[in-house]
């Protein structure tokens, strides 16, 4: 094991109530710490056994007591409770106004402020199949705006 100590690879979204945040480390047993204004993350990661740790000074409080997080084995997934919902969306995860190296946004999860819905699983009923195909062309139902050459040409054999 080295005796360097590293952040490790963060990226994050947020909705109303939560913020979303991923360690993009393979920690078998991460020590993980949820306060009001900052996170801290440390562990011993695979496969390097490599000591990653940091301290997320954050934007504005959460609610420790209903935030929880989840080991996947190849990341670490975290659920922020925002203590106050009604008021908008962070314009940065951290308050210390800097730009860390290790930390990027997870525009999966993103949501703008103004998008309804409040759950993953509804961005993905945003959609039917009919509605993205006719979106992208995909469709074979005739536009009114459309020339009519496809009408002319012959079948292919």
């Amino acid at each position: 094991m080295t005796s360097q100590v590293t952040p490790p690879s963060v990226s994050w979204a947020q909705r109303n109530a939560r913020i979303f945040l991923t360690f993009n480390v393979e920690c078998e047993k991460p020590d993980i710490n949820i306060e009001p204004k900052s996170i801290t993350f440390k562990g011993i990661c695979e496969p390097e056994k490599k000591m990653h740790e940091v301290l997320i000074p954050l934007y504005a409080e959460v609610d420790p007591k209903k935030s929880m997080w989840v080991n996947k084995g190849r990341l670490i997934e975290v659920l922020l409770a925002k203590e106050k919902v009604d008021e908008p969306y962070w314009p940065s995860l951290t308050s210390d106004k800097k730009k860390h190296h290790w930390l990027k946004v997870d525009f999966n999860r993103w949501q703008d402020e103004d998008e309804s819905g409040d759950d993953l699983d509804n961005m993905n009923d945003m959609f039917s199949d009919k509605d993205m195909n006719i979106q992208f062309g995909g469709d074979n139902e005739k536009d009114d705006s459309s020339s009519g050459e496809e009408e002319d040409l012959p079948d292919i054999e």
